[in-house]
């Protein structure tokens, strides 16, 4: 049976454009495998890997105008935003290259010899080591930034770890020439080209996290794609790390003190944060806690307003289309739902954003409602009208995790007068990211970020933006009692390679 082809689809006609590649067979995922596994010692030497990912970083500057005309035409996010996307992208992989230059991520601590502790300590030097062969599974709605260059790629890179990369369906001919950027990149300095694999097709997928050369999988995407991959990932003879992100309903909370102050600013930032990116942004706020009564009034319609003046956008694919239009239609037709913006089908090819309310009464118990606190992917969010805090609380107790979690609080609040600080504390166990008077769409590339959260948000505690993502694919490693002579070069005594490290209790930079 012949593979079957992979096409480039235009999401703005439903049209197929180009055939780009075909569906990779188990024996093409294989040499894929083992292709990245032969290169990893390429890997090793850490100034050629920081210079490999700069290099990835200045051609994917210098391609700009290609990649962007190119992921445009498969998702129609637009040029304005891909190109921001690619610019995050490219700092994204200079930050990385930066970390390895550095080198604390490698947690090098050394402890000699002490005799007079209970039990006695021997000579311990603590460092980690790459896991090995990472599969990285791209996300739909960030073509570069959570794709085939993106960050779970650039930090398993940075760790020492090659990738193959199992494309999205939804972008197939712009993954293609990525990968062929980064190959360029790693061919400037001496890396082989297969420390980049990229397979596509379902069942490339599937064949991929099962390969038992394949020692962590880092993932962006849907509950049901990820959660599989999960369960795959740990049934295997061998189970290893699953880093998967796989869906968030980012509630927010608005007192009524806030309302009060500035109920339209609110509103219309609310409007801006769910139709960004035409609704399809992973932080995008699903559930929003407003009060009854005339302020609360006040941010509805502004809200009204701000959304009604929102054009129909374009998603991703046709298939997301449907499921946003068929699950805007089924929460619109619970009891007590109403649309004052009313979400759904645009044109053939679009959707029209809009929003839904309901009393937060309804979300407090299992009710019928439940659906409501699902994520629904697109421009739509629920505002669930409160009465008291109380109402707030008990629906916030029955939500999953989530990425974010925001509050918006008055002036006094945000001075510590008020709930603001009981609050905080609500949010806290719900989410990896907890926001105060802002919208969470929009993850700064900085060190001190966190992208994730707990389940479903996320299937590890580790985060897939920032430095520290690097984590995720090493593993420690303690020498004991072992010869300076035998010692790997960054546990030795004098330090000749100048890392930073605890030696002897202290922190040496």
């Amino acid at each position: 049976m012949a593979a079957a082809p992979v096409w480039s689809v235009d999401p703005r006609t439903g049209k197929q454009r180009e055939q780009v590649a075909v569906e990779a067979t188990a024996q093409e995922v294989d040499q894929a495998v083992r292709a990245a596994r032969a290169a990893a010692g390429a890997l090793a030497d850490r100034t050629v890997r920081a210079a490999f990912l700069r290099s990835a970083a200045e051609l994917l500057d210098a391609s700009k105008d290609h990649l962007v005309e190119a992921a445009d035409a498969e998702t129609a996010l637009g040029p304005v935003r891909l190109t921001g996307e690619l610019a995050r992208t490219s700092y994204q992989l200079r930050a990385f290259a930066d970390i390895v230059d550095e080198g604390a991520f490698l947690g090098v601590v050394i402890d000699h010899p002490d005799d007079s502790a209970t039990p006695p300590i021997p000579d311990l030097r603590r460092y980690k080591v790459p896991l090995g062969v990472v599969a990285v599974y791209s996300a739909s709605n960030f073509p570069f930034a959570f794709s085939v260059p993106g960050g779970d790629t650039a930090s398993a890179l940075a760790a020492g770890c090659p990738v193959v990369v199992k494309a999205h369906p939804d972008h197939p001919a712009t993954s293609e020439l990525v990968a062929s950027v980064l190959r360029r990149a790693a061919a400037q300095h001496g890396i082989p080209e297969g420390v980049l694999g990229l397979v596509h097709g379902f069942e490339a997928g599937v064949e991929l996290v099962k390969h038992p050369l394949v020692s962590a999988a880092g993932f962006t995407g849907s509950v049901r794609g990820g959660r599989a991959l999960f369960d795959a990932a740990a049934a295997r003879p061998v189970p290893i790390p699953f880093h998967g992100e796989l869906g968030s309903l980012n509630p927010v909370v608005i007192t009524a003190e806030a309302v009060a102050e500035r109920a339209e600013q609110i509103g219309a930032g609310l409007a801006g944060s769910m139709t960004l990116g035409t609704g399809q942004f992973c932080v995008k706020p699903g559930l929003v806690f407003a009060p009854v009564g005339a302020d609360g009034d006040r941010l509805v319609k502004s809200l009204t307003d701000a959304v009604s003046d929102t054009e129909a956008g374009v998603l991703l694919d046709h298939r997301m289309r449907d499921n946003f239009v068929a699950g805007v239609a089924e929460r619109a037709a619970l009891p007590d739902v109403d649309a004052p913006v009313t979400p759904g089908a645009g044109s053939e090819h679009t959707v029209s954003p809009g929003f839904l309310t309901v009393p937060a009464q309804r979300l407090a118990t299992d009710g019928g409602h439940d659906l409501l606190l699902e994520e629904c992917f697109g421009p739509v969010t629920v505002v669930a009208r409160y009465e008291d805090d109380a109402e707030v609380t008990a629906v916030l107790s029955r939500l999953p995790g989530n990425l974010s979690a925001t509050v918006h609080l008055s002036a006094g609040e945000a001075a510590g007068q008020g709930r603001g600080a009981e609050i905080l504390a609500e949010l806290t166990p719900l989410a990896g990211r907890v926001l105060v008077n802002g919208w969470p769409t929009g993850v700064a590339v900085a060190p001190a970020q966190h992208h994730g959260g707990p389940y479903p948000a996320t299937t590890s505690t580790s985060t897939s933006v920032g430095g520290t993502a690097v984590e995720r694919w090493l593993r420690p490693v303690a020498y004991q009692n072992t010869p300076e002579a035998l010692l790997p070069p960054e546990l030795r005594d004098d330090n000749p390679l100048g890392l930073p490290r605890r030696y002897e209790g202290r922190q040496e930079l």
